[in-house]
């Protein structure tokens, strides 16, 4: 029965592997993922539910792991990430119910919380970026009238893109001058900025970010709760 467990275990792995990979694929190409993906790997957490060893348990596990789902859907609703992001969390919830290579404890949320970690990342290599254009005596701020503060705000933000692809502009007109617009983008609805020589915050696929979430969960586990352990 272990044997058996660990090997079906082992399939929801490759499973939840080959959809966030498809997934963060066509998400970085096209922008956008087909329903079919969650409905297709939906179906198939359900049907292995028919070759597990203890049916009821598993239940109760799956059960407790979508406790996450309507965390997700509201984060989607709020605009923080797409609604791709949000299925994706709910189908991985049911394909690989907080599975990890290590016998740290895990949560529902561990994979979520894990990507939330992750996507701080690009905040510093947004103000490396700009550090170095500053460094090389370039004027990233020039046309704009804005105090020091905000100035650092828009360096962990965004960059200055000469010509931008997929990026949210950070930037308005106010009169003849240009202001910095640092607000919360609405990652369903909001429309990628093509303006030249725009300052734009970087529209990273969260995608991505939950992929990254999911194999330190497997490798390594809750990120928060081993900070707290070794605290």
């Amino acid at each position: 029965m272990i044997e058996s467990l660990i090997e079906l275990n082992h399939l929801r792995i490759i499973l939840a592997i080959g959809m966030l990979g498809y997934a963060s694929f066509t998400d970085v190409t096209k922008r956008e993922i087909s329903d079919y993906v969650w409905i297709i790997f939906g179906a198939i957490a359900a049907i292995l539910l028919i070759f597990e060893p203890n049916l009821s348990e598993s239940l109760i596990t799956i059960g407790i792991s979508l406790i996450v789902a309507p965390v997700a859907i509201i984060i989607w609703r709020i605009g923080l990430f797409g609604g791709a992001d949000a299925f994706a969390i709910i189908v991985l919830a049911a394909l690989v119910p907080q599975i990890s290579f290590t016998d740290r404890m895990i949560t529902p949320f561990t994979i979520l919380t894990n990507a939330v970690l992750i996507s701080i990342s690009p905040l510093f290599i947004n103000f490396f970026r700009n550090f170095i254009e500053l460094a090389r005596r370039h004027d990233i701020f020039e046309g704009f009238e804005e105090p020091t503060r905000k100035r650092i705000m828009a360096m962990f933000l965004g960059y200055r893109a000469q010509n931008p692809k997929f990026g949210f502009s950070i930037e308005k007109k106010v009169g003849k001058h240009k202001k910095l617009n640092l607000v919360l983008h609405h990652a369903e609805y909001a429309e990628f900025c093509h303006t030249p020589n725009t300052w734009i915050t970087p529209g990273v696929p969260y995608m991505l970010f939950i992929t990254g979430g999911l194999i330190i969960q497997l490798m390594y586990g809750d990120v928060i709760f081993r900070f707290l352990e070794s605290i």
